[in-house]
């Protein structure tokens, strides 16, 4: 009998700009995409003679308390169009797949917050886009995406 898995690691998301290295905290949710699409090349001999590779797709929502300045200092990234990286890593533990994602080059293309309420916390989310992103698997494979040239 196989024994249960007990997932003990705690993941911490930071965001670099100018300034230097900051903790999103407390934060709800962190959701990164990434997304290779390919659609088959067709002939009117046969089908699937070939593919063609788009674009691919780094976007990412994370949803923060608006207590504190995470919200603000997120908001005020998203109002002058800074770029900056936010890195996904773990905190504490070691079940988890990756030692750290890094999204790099990330745009806010949207913030929005949640209205006031008499119980919980107000919460603000946001949206955007990474220019690159670079994983670091568990046995420290390193991955970059898109590929760079030079890569």
């Amino acid at each position: 009998m196989t024994a249960p898995s007990d997932w003990k690691t705690r993941l911490a998301v930071h965001y670099t700009d100018a300034t230097g290295d900051h903790e999103i905290s407390p934060i709800q949710s962190f959701t990164p995409t990434f997304s290779t699409s390919a659609e088959p090349i067709h002939s009117i001999e046969r089908t699937h003679v070939g593919v063609v590779f788009n674009p691919q797709s780094l976007t990412f929502s994370m949803t923060v308390s608006a207590i504190g300045d995470t919200a603000a200092k997120l908001t005020a990234l998203a109002l002058v169009g800074q770029r900056f990286d936010i890195a996904l890593q773990e905190q504490t533990g070691s079940d988890w797949s990756f030692s750290t994602i890094v999204l790099k080059d990330c745009v806010i293309t949207s913030a929005g917050p949640t209205s006031a309420t008499i119980s919980g916390t107000p919460q603000a989310q946001f949206s955007g886009f990474s220019m690159h992103v670079e994983s670091t698997g568990a046995d420290l494979t390193k991955t970059v995406s898109p590929p760079q040239s030079g890569s």
